[in-house]
């Protein structure tokens, strides 16, 4: 009854289109039942014993050939739309701040087995749901991760692949979703990236060459931007921002790869040195600015 009155609302079920004809179900009912059955991960066999009125052939029918992640995005996308548009939602937030995090959902048998073994969370085998959430409390971007993975690499992919109409400009992490190459990426689609960093007093600041931290920063000083690397490789900064930005490549795909790339590669090296004079100028904004520390803190 609750579904069918927010499709009511807002038509979210135009969205699961068969994906041959891109007709929509004939059955409203039964296909809200196989979204209900995804959703509480009842799964269809027991949910066809519990529902009358629809069989499971008909369940497994209908999540075959309507169920997809690309329909599930455009529904979310039109509830946060719709949930954008009520008044309440403005007394929580402009819709312009973001954060995102995971979390860890177990699952049967032993990891280490296949050397599945989190530094976190022991050997237990289990997947990670990493979620983006709004200031207006939208849920608009949500991927499965493997227990394993760290999260720095998936924090763009949500602020940029998402179907709804939100324009963030601050985001926010915990120290699990922070790196330079984070920092590095930010700048170049305009967000500002505000992490919570845990071990923000072991962090060095990394200056231009012709400046001086003076007494009061000299203990917090690290080596110098090498400003000729980045220069030299700037164009390949510029070419690889443009694929993510076009689609042709996935943020997390090329933070993947370029965490994994020895140090002497010359991109990772570039997008490093341009991630640490964004940390830099963030510690210090960190320092000085109250509000920035109760905006990320909260």
């Amino acid at each position: 009854d609750l579904l069918l009155e927010v499709d009511r609302w807002i038509s979210f079920t135009d969205c699961f289109t068969h994906r041959r004809s891109s007709r929509v179900a004939d059955d409203k009912n039964a296909l809200l039942t196989v979204i209900l059955a995804d959703g509480i991960n009842l799964g269809l066999t027991r949910m066809a014993d519990t529902c009358q009125g629809a069989t499971l052939r008909q369940l497994a029918h209908l999540h075959d050939w309507h169920i997809s992640e690309a329909g599930y995005a455009e529904a979310l996308g039109r509830m946060v739309a719709a949930h954008r548009g009520l008044p309440l939602a403005s007394l929580w937030g402009d819709g312009t701040s973001s954060s995102s995090d995971g979390q860890l959902f177990h699952a049967g048998g032993r990891g280490a087995a296949i050397s599945d073994i989190n530094a976190r969370n022991g050997s237990e085998p289990g997947v990670s749901f990493y979620t983006h959430i709004s200031d207006q409390y939208d849920p608009f971007s949500t991927r499965v991760i493997a227990a394993t993975a760290g999260e720095a690499p998936y924090v763009l992919d949500g602020l940029l692949y998402h179907a709804n109409g939100l324009s963030i400009e601050e985001h926010y992490t915990d120290t699990g979703g922070a790196s330079d190459h984070v920092f590095g990426l930010m700048p170049f689609f305009g967000y500002r990236f505000a992490p919570r960093i845990r071990d923000l007093k072991e962090r060095k600041l990394h200056l231009f060459p012709d400046q001086s931290p003076g007494d009061l920063l000299s203990g917090m000083a690290g080596d110098p931007i090498n400003t000729d690397h980045v220069a030299a490789h700037w164009d390949d900064l510029l070419r690889l921002v443009t694929s993510i930005r076009s689609g042709t490549v996935t943020a997390s795909a090329m933070l993947r790869k370029l965490g994994s790339y020895p140090r002497q590669n010359g991109l990772a090296v570039a997008l490093r040195e341009v991630g640490r004079i964004e940390r830099s100028v963030f510690m210090l904004d960190w320092i000085q600015d109250l509000d920035l520390r109760r905006r990320t803190q909260a």
